[in-house]
């Protein structure tokens, strides 16, 4: 099947903890070694605690990630690592265990047909709050807020990055002030996406009214959030530290065994880690270690993207990747599928993730029911080089690069600044030129790539020919995750570069599968429509799966409470972990 391709389109008292990695094993060791540098570092880039200690709680959790926080709400960012952070602070209504079980958390009960909550004909939902809840500056939360929440993500003016999770929604009512009511458009199966999970934390209407347009980034919500999480903001230092403090307003303040928690973000020295390691100060995952390391398989991978637009012609208003200009080779199968053939996902699975990653061949890959078992991906350069033949792309001009008409195919590879993804790009790199490829090697700091800021150089902007980046499917529901291949969700100037349709790629088959699949009422129907989507997917080689990725936590042996799900943030259960 071919696309149509639109042409006009990481705790301590004195000890460190916990420490947030990403993959791999003898990369695996490398992250350890980024983690463990900043942590040592940590000391003289925190800013003093002056709040006492309370009882036999914990004086201060410390977390380190290999990314920093650049802004606290999530409805503004495309990057993991500021959900990470403003979940802490932040909820939704309700959140999935790692079991797919629904968990509620502002709500008071999770809505079932039994109970009253769901509509027998699935066109609606309606929530209860707990009573009583307060932000953490002492405002009542009420239904007015789950309602403002809708209205602030669906303004197309605020470049909500998540506004694909609410588009099935027809309206959204507040009942009374404790009782939500959200109609849909059509009988929706997947009723449970809005506001559920790391996508669906409740904003406080009272800090964001002011900021519900274009200048929805410059609240000051944005970098100190009103949350009713179990701890609160006091400082945050964009692309470095945050700082929280017990929320005063919190549920239940007896549940809380913290006095303090800070969250830094970078670090790049396996020297320095090494000698971490060696004192003692950071616990180790190994025989012997002072700690554990955690892995937990989701519905994470790291992917390949094509950019179906041309990202160095720019078009009359000067913005390159427009959905005018079509790329002038990536929008050849042909091409693509020779581009897949060389990239050798087992070695990049072995050397770089073992073991928190696996070869993947598949774009969905998880919940189990959603994956297919219909794809396959080879690794086989001579057959890449034949396709490229076929397709008419010779070096004619003796360069070592292929060429056809006139245009070098010559490409530009983005990913954001890891280890890893700098060793998977070389070894990418290494095989695409031995069948005549020209690559160029970029990469972008995280706090740009992944920040949704449309003046920056950003993964929705994708100004290269490649990029490779990790996203999955954050409920079980892969509904909204499968929408980012849809016409309607390709990024372009008018709507901010809010579209999660990177690639802008376009198949109206797609469209329609996935347009089935959002009123399907009967499970197994839409399980495998779901599977129809991927493999057409992989089909058309829209996009290159390379690894399924493993979450990956080093943890002390005396910090429990930790429970990954693949359906929210590593810090959604915060409030339950504590140091024995």
């Amino acid at each position: 099947m071919t696309a149509r391709i639109y042409s006009i389109a990481t705790t301590l008292s004195s000890r460190r903890n916990i420490i947030n990695l990403q993959p791999a094993r003898s990369a695996f060791f490398s992250l350890l070694a980024t983690a463990f540098f900043s942590l040592g570092g940590m000391t003289a880039c925190s800013p003093q605690n002056n709040t006492p200690s309370s009882g036999d709680r914990p004086e201060v959790l410390r977390l380190l990630y290999w990314q920093a926080p650049t802004i606290l709400n999530p409805h503004l960012s495309t990057g993991f690592k500021d959900w990470e952070a403003a979940r802490i602070a932040l909820e939704p209504l309700a959140s999935y265990s790692k079991d797919g079980e629904m968990v509620a958390l502002l709500a008071a009960e999770v809505p079932t047909a039994d109970n009253g909550g769901l509509a027998a004909d699935g066109t609606s939902v309606t929530w209860q709050l707990k009573p009583d809840l307060k932000w953490s500056d002492g405002t009542p939360v009420t239904a007015d807020d789950v309602v403002f929440t809708y209205e602030f993500i669906s303004t197309p003016e605020v470049g909500a990055t998540n506004a694909g999770v609410y588009e099935d929604i027809d309206k959204v009512e507040a009942i009374d002030d404790r009782t939500v009511k959200v109609s849909f458009k059509n009988p929706n199966p997947a009723w449970s996406l809005p506001f559920v999970g790391a996508a669906g934390v409740i904003l406080p209407r009272h800090a964001f009214a002011d900021y519900s347009g274009a200048n929805s980034r410059q609240a000051p919500a944005n970098l100190q959030p009103i949350g009713t999480g179990p701890y609160r903001v006091v400082e945050f230092k964009p692309g470095d530290v945050v700082v929280y403090e017990p929320n005063p307003h919190y549920r239940d303040p007896e549940a809380l065994n913290f006095e303090r928690i800070e969250l830094k973000g970078g670090g790049d020295s396996a020297s320095a880690a090494r000698a971490v390691l060696q004192t003692g100060d950071a616990d180790f995952a190994e025989t012997g270690g002072k700690g554990r390391v955690v892995t937990s398989f989701g519905a994470d991978s790291e992917r390949i993207l094509f950019n179906f637009t041309d990202p160095d012609r720019e078009n009359a208003d000067g913005h390159r990747s427009t959905v005018e200009y079509p790329h002038p080779f990536l929008t050849d199968e042909n091409v693509r599928e020779a581009l897949s053939l060389a990239v050798d996902r087992a070695t990049i699975s072995e050397q770089l993730y073992s073991p928190a990653g696996q070869p993947t061949s598949n774009f969905l890959v998880a919940p189990p029911q959603y994956v297919s078992p219909n794809t396959s991906a080879d690794f086989n350069l001579e057959k890449a080089a034949e396709l490229l033949d076929e397709a008419g792309w010779k070096d004619s001009n003796n360069n070592g690069i292929r060429d056809k008409d006139g245009v070098e195919m010559q490409l530009v590879f983005q990913t954001s600044v890891n280890p890893v993804r700098q060793k998977t790009q070389e070894i990418i790199k290494q095989s695409f030129e031995s069948i005549g490829i020209g690559v160029e090697l970029k990469s972008v700091d995280a706090s740009i790539f992944f920040s949704g800021d449309p003046s920056g150089d950003t993964i929705n902007k994708f100004l290269a020919d490649l990029q490779m980046f990790t996203t999955g499917n954050s409920n079980p529901d892969p509904a909204i995750y499968m929408l980012t291949y849809t016409c309607d969700q390709i990024p372009v100037p008018e709507n901010g570069w809010a579209g999660q349709n990177y690639s802008r790629y376009c198949n109206p088959l797609f469209d329609r599968l996935f347009a089935e699949a959002s009123q399907e009422l009967d499970p197994e129907k839409r399980e495998q429509l779901f599977v129809q989507m991927n493999d057409l997917l992989v089909e058309d080689v829209a996009v290159i799966p390379i690894v399924r990725r493993a979450d990956v936590i080093a943890v002390s042996n005396n910090l429990t409470g930790i429970d990954l799900t693949p359906w929210d943030r590593k810090t959604w259960n915060i409030v339950e972990w504590e140091k024995e």
